[in-house]
């Protein structure tokens, strides 16, 4: 019976429209996910990039005393932009992806439901999907959050880190750095976040006998909250390594000169610990985030249709 508890999407396939509902679905829900992660993410990522701090409580008095309030702020508007554009890709990706298997399932089997393997693979292709636009903009995010307080900032905003970003060592090399790891971390992370999700609400569903549809907007909060406790602790050490490349210095600065490299001399300085560092806001973070983005997407999901 658990055919008919999981939501199909291939009666709803609607071509263009559906994937553009897909698509402004995951815009909103980008945006409401950059507004409430923000001060965790400046913390997590000055964690990972720097020993200057002896826990994230430190790292959060520190940022505040130095630097003022609006330094958890601190290059929003590259994600704001950027990140909106992400998570639309992210689940556009997963929505068209998880259509085409059922699809497939349905032509070969006569029975279209996915099996979580396949949930897991369409939120992978969500993810590397996703690369192409999150690996640059995560990239100036980062610059822009580890760089100097003050008379000693390196760049004067997004578009300036991207062009001295792009003019130091090229596009691909430059604005592009920690592309592989991010392609890894994007597949893992978000294969586990769609598949926890669905998992949970399938369950739901099938627990009370009712439609995906009528899981309350409380319960929608709390399965993505818990799904993206999930993503974290799958891919936590990808993050760690892609966070290290591209805060790295730059030239004859540069201390990791490949994703393997990092992850050798992560290992060899600070041991399995080291892959983990920053964790702890990491979580904290991304309870009320993922939670704000699946509520915010289903919502408006069932505005729209």
């Amino acid at each position: 019976m658990a055919e008919v508890e999981k939501e199909l999407e291939m009666s709803d396939q609607g071509g263009l429209k559906r994937t553009f509902k897909d698509l402004f679905a995951g815009a909103v829900g980008g945006v409401a996910q950059v507004l409430l992660g923000q001060p965790f993410d400046i913390v997590k990522v000055r964690l990972q990039t720097t020993n200057q701090y002896s826990s994230a409580l430190d790292a959060a008095t520190k940022i505040y005393r130095n630097e003022g309030p609006t330094a958890f702020y601190k290059g929003t508007l590259t994600p704001l932009i950027g990140i909106g554009a992400c998570v639309s890709v992210q689940f556009g990706g997963f929505h068209y992806a998880r259509r085409q298997l059922e699809a497939r399932n349905a032509e070969k089997t006569g029975r279209p439901d996915l099996s979580y393997g396949q949930y897991y693979t369409a939120g992978a292709f969500a993810g590397i999907t996703n690369t192409v636009l999150s690996s640059p903009i995560e990239h100036i995010r980062i610059r822009l959050q580890t760089q100097p307080h003050g008379a000693n900032r390196l760049y004067n905003g997004p578009i300036d880190c991207m062009r001295k970003l792009s003019a130091h060592d090229g596009v691909l090399r430059g604005l592009y750095r920690g592309t592989a790891v991010t392609f890894l971390r994007e597949a893992q992370a978000y294969g586990v976040w769609f598949t926890t999700f669905e998992y949970l609400m399938n369950a739901d569903a099938k627990r009370n006998n009712i439609k995906r549809e009528e899981v309350s907007t409380l319960k929608v909060a709390f399965y993505g909250g818990l799904a993206g406790e999930a993503l974290w602790l799958a891919s936590y050490p990808f993050d760690v390594v892609k966070s290290k490349m591209q805060s790295d210095g730059l030239g004859p600065d540069q201390k990791y000169k490949s994703m393997r490299d990092c992850f050798k001399k992560v290992w060899a300085v600070e041991g399995m610990g080291g892959f983990w560092r920053g964790l702890g806001p990491t979580l904290l973070r991304a309870m009320p985030v993922s939670a704000g983005t699946f509520a915010t997407v289903e919502l408006t999901m069932r505005l729209i249709n």
